[in-house]
């Protein structure tokens, strides 16, 4: 396995589920040899209607989460390289807002993470579904954020819950991996997923994603220091890594600062 000394997935106390400090973080990734590090925490989006989200950072926040970790990459400059990001799902009607923010606030990336249908009063997309619409439309809303140019790469692509025929699952989410294969969109294994025992990491997707011949990354998704982990530190990654026939690549983050969505 490529020698894996990077992580870009990484959350922090404002997205309401995650726990430990930034500078926990900074630490546990140097504890265990990581040399670069991004924080890509659940990104605020500027809801015009009143919503407020328990998942996710606000608005107001975004200021504070930047300049913490302003400092801790200034004091920890010599040990580890720490990068500013965000996890932020595309929805088309608050888009360009989120990303003129990030960029006034020195946001160095933003990692696609596709949680909801439409918008977060919408489908929760880890809902199981049989449902052939529902699958669709998360790869028609992937697709389309990815069509940006904004996203470093596409976190936990496997993250849609569906239970019904393979054979629909294959036809649509071939479109997403052959959309990723010809756009050079790198696709994350998520070390949560695995960790916690969820429906994802899927081995028939990665199965088909390599068969297509996609790159692949490494995420952490920590929500805990203690989960800022290699892949070869999570019991039973290494395996399913080879089980599904892919090979980790190495990736720097995707600048968002020269992105003209004009």
């Amino acid at each position: 396995m490529t020698a894996i000394d990077y992580n870009y997935h990484t959350h922090t106390p404002r997205c309401h589920h995650a726990v430990g400090s930034e500078r926990e973080y900074v630490e546990k990734a140097i504890e265990h040899g990581f040399t670069r590090l991004g924080f890509s925490d659940h990104s605020p989006q500027p809801f015009d209607n009143g919503y407020v989200s328990g998942i996710r950072m606000d608005m107001d926040e975004l200021e504070g989460y930047v300049s913490v970790l302003k400092s801790l990459r200034e004091e920890y400059r010599d040990r580890i390289s720490i990068y500013i990001g965000l996890e932020a799902e595309y929805y088309p009607r608050y888009f360009d807002r989120l990303l003129d923010a990030a960029k006034g606030f020195d946001i160095d990336y933003m990692i696609l993470g596709q949680h909801y249908l439409d918008n977060e009063e919408g489908r929760y997309v880890g809902s199981p579904t049989s449902s052939e619409d529902d699958l669709a439309s998360y790869v028609d809303e992937v697709i389309a954020g990815l069509e940006t140019g904004v996203y470093t790469y596409l976190a936990h692509p496997d993250l849609i819950r569906y239970e019904g025929s393979y054979g629909i699952y294959e036809k649509h989410m071939t479109r997403l991996c052959e959309y990723a294969k010809d756009h050079n969109v790198p696709l994350e294994l998520n070390a949560l997923g695995f960790q916690t025992d969820r429906w994802y990491p899927r081995a028939d997707f990665f199965a088909l994603a390599s068969a297509v011949g996609c790159r692949f990354v490494y995420g952490c998704d920590a929500h805990d220091p203690l989960m800022v982990q290699k892949p070869f530190e999570v019991e039973g990654m290494e395996e399913f890594i080879a089980g599904a026939g892919i090979e980790i690549s190495d990736i720097e983050p995707l600048s968002i600062k020269n992105v003209d969505r004009q």
